[in-house]
């Protein structure tokens, strides 16, 4: 059966041909990784960026800028439990900074994405 795009997923195809390039390859490659890791997510926008939704709980969003991109796990605790992890990242309390021409890589994706599940989990 073919895949039926949602309202939601229209929303993002349009932010990301709206997006200068490198951002825009750089984030479908994000967008594709996080799709691989959450099958099950519906895609919108929150906060006027694409988001992946699990149960109506944003899970991982993800935005182009002048010069970088953002990735948001939606949880300001994922940042703090992944430290060691994002070490070669700037970061904000809610923003994770990575290069305009350099996706973010699928493990990394993995770590965050399984653990701001797990936070959703637990409420």
């Amino acid at each position: 059966m073919p895949h039926m795009s949602s309202d939601g997923e229209k929303l993002v195809d349009d932010y990301l041909a709206n997006c200068v390039e490198p951002q825009r390859s750089t984030l479908i490659e994000v967008r594709a990784r996080l799709r691989d890791l959450l099958p099950d997510a519906t895609e919108g926008l929150s906060y006027g960026f694409p988001t992946f939704k699990v149960k109506s709980k944003g899970v991982a969003g993800y935005a182009a800028y002048k010069h970088h991109c953002s990735y948001f796990p939606m949880s300001g605790s994922v940042f703090d439990e992944l430290a060691d992890d994002l070490t070669n990242y700037e970061r904000t309390k809610g923003a994770l900074h990575f290069a305009i021409d350099k996706p973010l890589p699928k493990s990394l994706l993995r770590k965050l994405v399984t653990t701001r599940l797990a936070h959703i989990a637990m409420k």
